[in-house]
């Protein structure tokens, strides 16, 4: 349960980014939730209350909230209640489907008009449904935040990458009886960072850490606006070790694209690396910009 509540308050917190902008750029957009088993009718109702607190934005444009589900009865009627108490406009239509995510989806998508129009999906999913990512990543601009089991991130990030979606972040949420992977998925460094910032502004809740899935050792993060630097620490050090002398603005990217931190972690730690003797920098004296070049000591 733990897990869950980190993960609905992180797509809360991405709506909130995510909806004021489609909605300045397009006459439509697209939100998709979706589930494999039982819907999480607390996500879809939280969903949906963003929405109504945009609904100014909303006048002269479309936004589908397409939910798909084995079963949508219990859906359906809570979030029918929920629009009736919101008074949400008729420019947002709300559209549950029963059914198969990798199935349904597609279709469901289809028939909202999310192809070439923004579009941000949420799935919770056992595996990697990947047709229902092959037909998200059809929105212009295409978002996908994947809910799924712990397992091989290497193998899901090649297929989100396959599906035509540049830049992907992973991460472990771990408690005392869990582990569940969280992967985003854009083509925009800019949507990239926003989700790095959310991750790490999320409450604290007791028992759920964080893990990074490239991180060989396997360390467990505290959920905190300044998360610990060790792994990022081991994480640069090894980048450099494989790729050689590397500017600090290529740090910063690898620290966005390949970590579960932020670009802007990333000088702190350079810094403190630095100070230890671990790396070198050139020129040797000045600020730390992104032209400065850094390598082994």
């Amino acid at each position: 349960m733990s897990i869950a509540r980190v993960t609905r308050e992180l797509l809360v917190r991405h709506l909130d980014t995510w909806a004021p902008g489609a909605l300045h750029t397009a006459r439509r957009a697209t939100f998709a939730q979706s589930w494999a088993g039982s819907a999480d009718v607390g996500a879809a109702e939280a969903a949906l209350r963003v929405f109504a607190e945009f609904a100014d934005r909303l006048r002269g444009r479309q936004l589908a909230f397409v939910l798909v589900a084995p079963q949508t009865a219990e859906l359906t009627r809570r979030l029918s209640a929920a629009q009736a108490e919101l008074g949400t406009p008729a420019e947002l239509s709300v559209h549950p489907v029963s059914g198969a995510v990798d199935e349904l989806l597609p279709v469901a998508l289809t028939a909202a008009g999310a192809r070439g129009a923004p579009l941000l999906a949420y799935l919770d999913a056992p595996g990697t449904p990947v047709a229902a990512i092959s037909a998200i990543a059809a929105g212009r601009p295409a978002e996908l935040l994947l809910v799924s089991a712990a397992r091989d991130w290497a193998a899901q990030r090649q297929t989100l990458h396959g599906a035509g979606f540049t830049l992907t972040a992973g991460v472990e949420l771990v408690d005392d009886h869990d582990a569940r992977l969280l992967a985003f998925a854009t083509s925009s460094a800019k949507s990239l960072e926003a989700f790095k910032n959310s991750l790490w502004a999320v409450d604290e809740y007791a028992g759920v850490r964080y893990r990074d899935p490239t991180d060989p050792d396997g360390h467990l993060l505290d959920i905190s606006l300044s998360p610990h630097p060790g792994p990022l620490r081991r994480e640069l050090l090894g980048h450099l070790r494989d790729t050689g002398e590397r500017s600090v603005t290529e740090l910063r990217r690898f620290t966005l694209t390949e970590t579960v931190y932020r670009a802007s972690d990333a000088v702190p730690v350079l810094t403190g690396l630095l100070t230890a003797g671990a790396v070198t920098r050139s020129p040797e004296h000045g600020r730390l910009s992104g032209d400065v070049l850094i390598g082994l000591a």
